[in-house]
């Protein structure tokens, strides 16, 4: 069951105290505080996910940037920046 986030609304509509709570995905989201029955609104946050390490590391492969359509460069020599991956010119070069 994921774990979301809710934020308790003050009396003058601003968010307070956040606070998690364990749900199924088909309940319907708290309107109310589980405690104390203030009134709450569910805020969107992040999502965690977990591989084998706790940790996903991205795939920052030149063929996959290129496939997700971004292009990379490399740092060359002289302040010239080579491409990688991607559309665009072969190399750029830093201003002075």
């Amino acid at each position: 069951m994921p774990t979301y986030e809710y934020a308790v609304i003050l009396p003058d509509g601003s968010e307070g105290e956040v606070f998690t709570h364990l749900q199924s995905f088909d309940e319907e989201p708290l309107t109310r505080h589980p405690v104390d029955g203030r009134p709450v609104r569910r805020i969107f946050s992040v999502p965690g996910a977990k591989t084998s390490t706790g940790r996903a590391k991205p795939d920052m492969s030149a063929k996959n940037l290129e496939k997700l359509g971004f292009t990379q460069y490399k740092k060359g020599a002289g302040g010239k920046y080579n491409k990688t991956a991607g559309e665009g010119p072969g190399t750029i070069r830093r201003d002075s």
